[in-house]
């Protein structure tokens, strides 16, 4: 008796456990303002755009610069912006929307067991900081202003949702 075996189905079934186990995947969470500003408290006023899309970015252990390419081909392709019918038909292209980019370890935050958030899951500092600049980068190579935080500091962010709409993306496609 001949078996057969599709080795594209054990590799895709095979990948999805390991992206499962590791959790490969970038989070972000995507907020449309009409403006949004970043500060740190002995600087004042570091950034700020107008309309367009506040991000906030957390980057796993695991993660890669395939994540970053999703999230930054995915962020300036959403179309989330009304055209003149009131249809979210309009990307931030169409628009010519800015970003503010902030780093977000706190995605990573699992809250399952006791009262204290566990951070394990989060990127190491040396590495996320890469991949944060380096999605930060690809969204300027299509055209796209981006202003950011400062990376590993306290900071505050003023955010003016507009809908509000608040998008939740991973580059794992969870959700």
């Amino acid at each position: 008796m001949l078996v057969r075996f599709d080795i594209t189905v054990v590799y895709i079934e095979t990948l999805s456990l390991v992206y499962e186990i590791c959790g490969l995947e970038m989070r972000a969470i995507i907020q449309r303002v009409s403006e949004a500003s970043v500060s740190v408290k002995t600087m004042g006023v570091c950034e700020s755009i107008g309309p367009g899309f506040a991000v906030l970015l957390g980057i796993g252990k695991s993660d890669t610069t395939e994540g970053c390419e999703y999230i930054a081909r995915k962020l300036v392709g959403l179309r989330v912006f009304e055209d003149s019918d009131d249809k979210m038909n309009l990307s931030l292209s169409d628009i010519d929307g800015e970003v503010l980019l902030v780093s977000q370890f706190t995605l990573y935050g699992d809250c399952r067991k006791g009262r204290r958030p566990s951070f394990t899951a989060a990127g190491r500092p040396e590495t996320a900081e890469k991949l944060y600049e380096h999605t930060a980068g690809l969204i300027r190579k299509k055209g796209i202003t981006v202003k950011s935080g400062m990376f590993r500091q306290k900071m505050q962010v003023k955010i003016i949702n507009e809908g509000p709409v608040t998008l939740l993306l991973d580059s794992e496609k969870k959700f």
